[in-house]
């Protein structure tokens, strides 16, 4: 689930659009939940016109997608992804990328900035995401040392630990 609000989300009578491939029997409809129930901390759902287990598997995989006022405001610091892709992404008041986009995993949130020498990885995390602004379209970001430094040179430095080694010479007799 990406809902951090599931008990509002998941009421009864709840229409969620399908994102499945267009060769499935699901492609353009919609699915109205009936209940959600959970099992071994795992969500279930039930929908209308879903009515046995082989039916549901057809639906593994599928995106649910619900419809939201758009004025509608997320709670504290929180966004919607679409609020944030595109933000420019500051650090120490120089725009080093843009927002392209927005993962979301169990333990937290990735964020992937493009940034003129390829993209980079931030955990969306207050310790590395300062502050948002929506208003200046801005994201500023304070990450620890290495994390947008030019990845083309990273790229041509030699790696600093490596070392040269050769097998140690012994009067032992060699196996075959």
């Amino acid at each position: 689930m990406y809902t951090d609000a599931p008990e509002r989300r998941f009421v009864p009578g709840a229409v969620f659009s399908l994102q499945v491939p267009t060769s499935s029997s699901w492609h353009g409809k919609t699915l109205e939940l009936i209940e959600l129930k959970w099992f071994n901390a795992q969500p279930v759902a039930f929908f209308t016109g879903v009515h046995d287990r082989s039916e549901a598997e057809t639906l593994v995989k599928a995106i649910l997608w619900i419809e939201h006022d758009p004025n509608e405001e997320p709670e504290e610091d929180a966004w919607f992804d679409h609020q944030l892709i595109g933000l420019k992404v500051i650090r120490d008041g120089i725009q080093v990328g843009t927002l392209a986009q927005v993962d979301h995993f169990p333990a937290q949130d990735l964020l992937t900035v493009t940034t003129e020498n390829g993209d980079v990885l931030v955990p969306f995390v207050k310790s590395i995401v300062a502050s948002v602004d929506l208003e200046t379209g801005e994201m500023v970001v304070t990450p620890p040392p290495g994390l947008f430094e030019d990845l083309a040179e990273d790229a041509d430095a030699p790696a600093a630990d490596a070392v040269e080694t050769s097998a140690p010479e012994t009067d032992a007799p060699e196996a075959k």
